[in-house]
């Protein structure tokens, strides 16, 4: 029996849909990625609804197997995630695609299993969401690990921060966490299997233990897994900047096991367009948390979030973007368009028409590649830590520095999962390319 995860969305969706296989692979499916849906005999969407584009997408695969589930009825079509999570959006899919056998919300994923052999057994559907605001986290999962030598470690789920662009709260919940001996067992665990490189997952990591203001707060989880033993290195992702402070900071720089990378989402560079956001920081608050960082941690590799066409974004409000974007000279950025999402206090506001928005990152996009460039540029000469990822092409392999860059080098698939020293010869754009510098 085979089965297909088809995930969209964040890192977040990616790591859940290891916990997926996990299941499926429990009960008997083995992993099957040709594109010929008639071969499949489990098929579960994992979906994101952050962006309209996202969700129309996903809607238009899941029509697509009508005529499939129609020519083999024995076929399990399963809808899990955030785009479940949305209030009456589980009726809908009911409604226009009666051909989905299970429906599961964020929370629900660990009940995969019985509906599935419930389906199986007694021809009986499952839809189920968890309308809590703080659904219970359940510890001692299982997943089948897909990410090569990186491995993903949720630190805690659910966003209190409710963005007026964002979503994330309504179909994520209010934020919980985990606690720390389970996120250290789970971490000690993945390193005696040897694992490289652990990612720190959340929402908003920075705020760890906001829930529990008796328990260990971000910068002590961080100094706690930092002191593990053992060849690797630990990242974490994402941060939002009213809750990054000193204390996080400066661990960073004490720890080589502590990746000196940060992704720190700036979002707009207009204190107007912020407040409209309900960011809760300004551009001068934002600006002396780089200034920090870089005091601190002079080498940190520093990327960010912009996002372009905010409701009431005016030209000038995107030029202060572009005046923080030079400011700052990030190493890199994800810039992307304003989307409307429903149920969002944004979505009430006036819109900006999309022929503007599209000029306007288009003018964004070549300003960051110029600068990505010129930081590319100063790499060479230098010499980096790489975690060899995978193969590139015949006779050469990438990776990653400590700061998130991406190298390319001579060498084979013996170097895997190794750490090697590499001297940047050469950049384009925002590749580096190098050779291995022997000890």
């Amino acid at each position: 029996m085979n089965y297909k995860i088809n995930t969209y969305g964040c890192q977040m969706n990616v790591h859940e849909s290891e916990k997926i296989a996990s299941i499926l692979r429990s009960l008997g499916y083995a992993e099957f990625n040709e594109n010929i849906h008639e071969n499949y005999d489990v098929i579960i969407f994992n979906t994101c609804c952050i962006r309209d584009t996202a969700e129309q997408k996903i809607f238009s695969h899941i029509g697509e197997l009508k005529i499939q589930k129609k020519n083999n009825p024995n076929l399990i079509i399963g809808i899990v995630g955030c785009m479940s999570q949305q209030e009456g959006k589980i009726d809908i899919m009911r409604a226009k695609y009666p051909h989905i056998d299970i429906i599961l919300g964020t929370s629900n994923i660990d009940l995969l299993a019985e509906s599935i052999v419930n389906l199986r057994e007694n021809k009986k559907h499952t839809y189920i969401i968890d309308e809590s605001e703080r659904p219970e986290i359940v510890e001692g999962k299982d997943y089948y690990r897909t990410s090569g030598t990186n491995a993903w470690v949720n630190i805690m789920y659910g966003c209190d921060n409710f963005c007026t662009y964002c979503i994330v709260p309504y179909v994520r919940g209010r934020e919980r966490s985990r606690s720390m001996p389970d996120i250290i067992n789970e971490v000690k665990e993945l390193i005696n299997c040897g694992y490289k490189e652990i990612t720190l997952l959340g929402q908003n990591v920075n705020s760890y233990g906001s829930d529990n203001p008796d328990g260990p707060d971000f910068s002590t989880l961080l100094e706690e897994l930092a002191k593990l033993s053992g060849n690797h290195r630990i990242r974490f992702m994402t941060s939002h900047p009213k809750d990054l402070n000193t204390k996080v900071i400066e661990m960073i720089s004490k720890y080589d096991t502590l990746c000196k990378s940060i992704h720190l989402p700036i979002q707009s560079g207009s204190n107007n367009v912020l407040e409209a956001m309900n960011r809760r920081y300004t551009r001068e608050y934002y600006l002396n948390v780089i200034k920090e960082i870089r005091s601190i941690i002079p080498d940190c590799g520093i990327t960010t979030d912009i996002m372009v066409g905010f409701p009431g974004e005016t030209e000038q409000d995107f030029e202060d973007t572009l005046d923080i974007v030079r400011e700052v000279q990030f190493n890199s950025a994800f810039t992307y368009i304003y989307s409307v999402r429903k149920g969002t206090v944004a979505a009430s506001m006036p819109q900006i028409p999309y022929a503007v928005k599209s000029e306007r990152i288009q003018r964004l996009i070549k300003i960051q590649n110029s600068l990505t460039k010129e930081s590319s540029k100063d790499c060479e000469g230098k010499t980096f830590r790489v975690l060899v990822e995978g193969i590139k092409s015949i006779g050469k392999v990438s990776g990653r520095t400590d700061a998130g860059r991406l190298v390319t080098f001579e060498g084979g698939e013996d170097l895997i999962g190794e750490f090697r020293n590499v001297l940047i010869t050469k950049t384009q754009s925002a590749a580096l390319f190098g050779t291995i510098k022997e000890d």
